[in-house]
């Protein structure tokens, strides 16, 4: 596996647009194109993960909507894994996702604010593929962490759904796709194209409000239909 970057940020700001006008919003993994200020973190330093994640929640007075959109793509056989290949692999995506959630939910129970957590998974969580190795099961990880969390903390107000993204064009995967690939990904969704980043972010945007109160403890395809289960 080439080691993958193991800084990512965690960045704060208060929405502007009318249907979140003053909510405060955690993103993590979210330092390009977010907007407000952010701060830095390495996500594989629990501790420092926990600093970062009361110091955004601090410089905004609270929180009420945590995304966490941090991820590491790694794609490595499982007979040429290696135990640091599983560590980084899972940590990011479901160590710092709990922690992050740890801060910032027990801030929302404490002031009685009925908050949403957003966690971005993949499409890999329900259907892996040859040579993806042990990312289809960290994302997996993602999926049923979210769930137990919207039982644990439903009660409470507090929602909890993760987003199971398909082929999206972001800069992330963006040195190891190839125009062949592009062909071929988008010939598996009926709408006949790969997804974007914009796409993703409207879901979000929709669990960030208060339209999606009643909905809690889902894992929903955001994938142009390229699964439909």
């Amino acid at each position: 596996m080439t080691a993958p970057p193991v800084t990512s940020s965690t960045s704060s700001t208060t929405q502007t647009t009318a249907r979140l006008s003053g909510k405060r919003v955690i993103v993590t993994g979210g330092a390009r194109g977010i907007g407000g200020e952010s701060f830095e973190v390495d996500l594989l330093d629990p501790i420092a993960t926990a600093q970062r994640t009361h110091l955004a929640i601090d410089h905004m007075g609270g929180v009420d909507v945590l995304v966490n959109s941090a991820s590491i793509l790694a794609h490595t056989s499982l007979l040429d894994l290696s135990v640091q290949d599983w560590n980084e692999t899972f940590s990011i995506p479901s160590r710092a996702m709990l922690t992050t959630m740890q801060v910032s939910v027990r801030w929302m129970l404490d002031h009685e604010v009925h908050g949403k957590i957003i966690n971005l998974a993949s499409v890999a969580a329900k259907k892996g593929g040859v040579g993806e190795g042990v990312y289809p099961a960290s994302k997996a990880a993602v999926v049923a962490l979210t769930r137990q969390a919207a039982l644990e903390w439903g009660c409470h107000g507090v929602t909890a759904n993760s987003l199971c993204c398909g082929c999206i064009l972001t800069e992330m995967g963006a040195a190891s796709r190839t125009d062949k690939d592009l062909v071929t990904w988008s010939s598996h969704s009926p709408l006949g194209r790969l997804g974007t980043p914009r796409d993703v972010a409207s879901v979000a945007f929709f669990l960030a409000t208060s339209d999606s109160d009643y909905l809690t403890g889902q894992s929903i395809n955001v994938t142009g239909g390229m699964i439909t289960y």
